[in-house]
């Protein structure tokens, strides 16, 4: 039987995590072999049939000082995998995502074991951020193979010396037919004619405190300017709910809450429902995007890490959301650190939410071009028989660990 450990955190982690395991169970019964998929990872992953070794849901976090809560969970999750595999060595491992805490698995992986091969699938975006540019990066120091997800991505690690197979993205895999807009909002409990705005304000806690009170306050002043406005909020996860409606009742915003346990069956609903999104960046823009969505981005970190990424990091960037970063050009439009406040969400949201409106038709024409440059659908299926196949050619000599 092949072992292979998948490790990833935070939601869109966990749920291109569960895509891949589905897919990976799938090219190895097509095979006939025998897999087991033991994973870092959520609920997701554990649905789609890999064993959790830890859940790392609730683990994520951008910025330093952010971070600093997860150090004591992070030593001691390393400590326990190093135990497993002193105990049941893997025959391959899969990173996904979650940049810190895989870069440092991967470099200690190849340090200890470096006969296990280490895949990474959706690596951390250097390749837009351009830290590392003038070098190698830590990636090609312990990775066997990269699949990579975006073109751009594909040329930068292929450039700088790494095994590198492009799939494009797994959301295209999930752009299945979605639900009338009628049929949506019937099963949401919508009315049939009133604009429905979505906020998706946060997967990490952090998110909630720096970026729901902004998001919220435009909520309401788009629902004072139209009080027909319907406002909906699915949890990101398990346990925001209670925040998210302690928040809107504040703000004195109507709205329905859609527990996190009921976000991923419902979200081709509340896409299709939706005039437009309120959304944090991230992997949802994409998401929102594939499904015609108009949005508009916001993101916040706290003032001590935004201090330390601009003098001490000199990170500067063109564009942050991943939509803008692959078509190459500012389509969303994207609300940042002191840019991010109520009255500037509001006047950008106005026009989208004009049926015939310029921008919200631009938009649109441009999620067109982004779909183009996403690649074709069965990323996932290459992806699983990439990582196969390199298990079945390279098996681990246990014997010798």
């Amino acid at each position: 039987m092949l072992r292979l450990l998948v490790s990833t955190g935070e939601v869109s982690g966990d749920l291109q995590g569960s895509l891949l395991v589905r897919a990976l169970y799938r090219e190895a019964r097509r095979r006939q072999l025998e897999l087991e998929i033991v994973a870092l990872g959520g609920e997701r992953m554990e649905r789609a049939g890999a064993r959790l070794l830890a859940n790392t849901m609730r683990m994520g976090a951008i910025g330093l000082w952010e971070a600093i809560p997860f150090v004591l969970p992070t030593l001691r999750l390393q400590r326990r995998l190093q135990r497993w595999f002193r105990q049941q060595l893997p025959d391959g491992v899969v990173l996904i995502d979650y940049m810190g805490p895989n870069v440092s698995l991967g470099l200690s992986i190849k340090r200890r074991y470096p006969d296990v091969p280490i895949t990474y699938y959706i690596a951390p975006q250097e390749w837009a951020f351009k830290f590392g540019s003038k070098g190698r990066t830590n990636l090609i120091r312990f990775t066997d193979q990269i699949l990579a997800i975006f073109q751009d991505e594909a040329r930068y690690y292929r450039c700088r010396g790494a095994n590198v197979a492009y799939v494009g993205h797994p959301l295209l895999d999930t752009v299945s037919a979605a639900p009338e807009r009628g049929e949506a909002r019937q099963q949401l409990g919508l009315h049939q004619e009133a604009p429905v705005l979505l906020l998706m304000p946060a997967s990490r806690r952090q998110e909630l405190r720096y970026m729901l009170p902004h998001i919220v306050a435009a909520a309401a002043e788009l629902q004072r300017l139209d009080p027909t406005l319907q406002v909906v909020v699915p949890a990101g996860l398990p346990g925001f709910e209670i925040r998210l409606v302690q928040q809107l009742r504040l703000a004195g915003v109507r709205a329905t809450v859609i527990a996190a346990a009921d976000a991923d069956r419902l979200k081709p609903a509340l896409f299709a429902a939706a005039d437009l999104a309120l959304a944090k960046s991230g992997t949802v823009n994409l998401e929102l995007a594939l499904r015609g969505v108009p949005q508009v981005v916001v993101y916040r970190v706290s003032g001590f890490t935004a201090f330390v990424a601009r003098t001490l990091l000199r990170f500067s960037v063109p564009h942050i959301s991943p939509v803008n970063l692959v078509l190459g050009e500012r389509l969303l439009p994207e609300l940042l650190q002191e840019d991010l406040h109520a009255s500037a969400i509001v006047r950008c949201a106005l026009p989208l939410l004009d049926g015939s409106s310029p921008e919200r038709r631009a938009m649109v024409e441009g999620y067109i071009r982004l779909g183009e440059a996403l690649g074709e659908p069965g990323v996932t299926d290459r992806a699983a028989a990439a990582i196969l196949d390199q298990l079945q050619c390279r098996s681990t000599p246990r014997a010798a660990l």
